[in-house]
């Protein structure tokens, strides 16, 4: 089907739902859908709502405010700590879907509370391919998908992003701060400040898609391996932000960008290779 033909099919979702709150983070995927739900239903019949906490860098919401702002479409902000909840805190294999669990019963609260018939999400078609258990929790709570109902995949909704006018069309896929930390490493504010501060400095050299790993002491840097001349030709200075920020060893992963690129620690001590998935909003790619 083209993506044309799927807009049409959003569009009569959408307005069959006639008054909706989506969940939105600032990314290409919540944006879209945001904006497509303005046009089909007017802004006194749309509602968007971001959650800011300590697994997201301030600068995220500050961007999901500037778009909001800027389609004039109602905005709520609410303030979660997800490390009040031992099953996120513990950071396991099951993580994602307590996260999703925590976050879309705070959702469905303000919903309710502002008297929006439906809440919805900006997970797309992609998505269904990759290990993402809170898509399971989604499913419990009665959150609605509908760029995964109409099938759209990431790149058609960059694309009608891109014609529909959306400042963050080509916008760098983004997750949440407990993805670059290993399942079994309890997360801490410490610990989620340190990357935060990390990809904040790393962010500034440029690079076009990098992802911290923390270790410890050590923090690897996962990039596309067309980017490692890139990393090397700047491996001072890289250090040098680094090790200010608290790490004291510094290293390029030669595996390059992976979702799966943490490990955890089986009970039997052996080492184990996991995807660490954390999209809706914020979502993204790990």
């Amino acid at each position: 089907m083209e993506a044309e033909e799927k807009l049409k099919r959003l569009y009569l979702l959408l307005k069959g739902m006639k008054k909706v709150a989506i969940a939105f983070s600032g990314g290409v995927d919540s944006s879209f859908l945001l904006k497509v739900a303005l046009d089909t239903l007017g802004n006194q019949n749309v509602l968007a709502i971001t959650i800011s906490s300590p697994l997201h860098l301030k600068d995220e919401i500050q961007e999901a405010e500037n778009i909001a702002k800027n389609l004039n479409v109602n905005w709520e902000i609410i303030e979660l700590n997800e490390l009040e909840h031992e099953n996120i805190k513990e950071n396991n294999p099951d993580r994602c879907y307590w996260c999703k669990l925590v976050r879309f019963s705070k959702l469905k609260e303000t919903t309710r509370a502002k008297n929006y018939k439906w809440l919805l999400e900006g997970s797309n078609y992609d998505d269904l391919s990759d290990y993402r258990p809170g898509l399971k929790a989604l499913k419990e709570l009665g959150i609605r998908s509908p760029l995964i109902e109409v099938g759209f995949t990431k790149e058609e909704i960059r694309e009608l992003a891109r014609y529909k006018g959306l400042q963050n069309w080509n916008k760098t896929s983004s997750a949440c701060l407990a993805t670059r930390i290993p399942f079994g490493t309890k997360l801490t504010i410490e610990v989620l400040t340190r990357v935060g501060k990390a990809e904040k400095a790393l962010k500034e050299f440029g690079l076009p898609f990098f992802r911290i790993r923390e270790h410890g002491d050590v923090v690897r840097i996962e990039v596309h391996p067309e980017s490692f001349l890139f990393v090397l030709n700047k491996r001072k200075e890289i250090s040098k932000v680094l090790k200010e920020v608290g790490y004291k060893y510094i290293t390029l992963d030669l595996e390059g960008y992976r979702p799966s690129g943490l490990s955890f620690y089986n009970q039997n001590g052996s080492t184990s290779s996991a995807v660490s998935p954390c999209r809706g909003f914020l979502k993204g790619s790990e």
